[in-house]
């Protein structure tokens, strides 16, 4: 069985609206959280993301530093999209 990050919620940590930049938390259906940072300039951009080292991690179950995420940055990317779920975040 393949991992599948189902995002089901996402909320904002910091920004610089001035350059553009900005971090967000993002909650998963199986209780991982993970930190993304994203340039808005010229559009969305997701430049960076990693898992909050709250839970092991989902798909090597490490308990430590890992780069697991990283292989679902499109998948995250492509729900963040379609859930327009920045604009919920900033709105907040």
């Amino acid at each position: 069985m393949s991992y599948r990050p189902i995002i089901s919620n996402v909320e904002e940590a910091s920004n610089n609206e001035k350059d553009g930049l900005y971090e967000f938390i993002i909650y998963l259906a199986d209780g991982t959280q993970c930190r993304t940072f994203y340039n808005r300039y010229p559009e969305w951009k997701m430049t960076n993301i990693s898992r909050l080292l709250k839970t092991p991690c989902p798909i090597c179950r490490k308990d430590f530093i890992c780069k697991c995420m990283e292989n679902f940055g499109g998948v995250l990317q492509q729900q963040i999209i379609d859930n327009e779920w920045l604009e919920k975040a900033i709105a907040k």
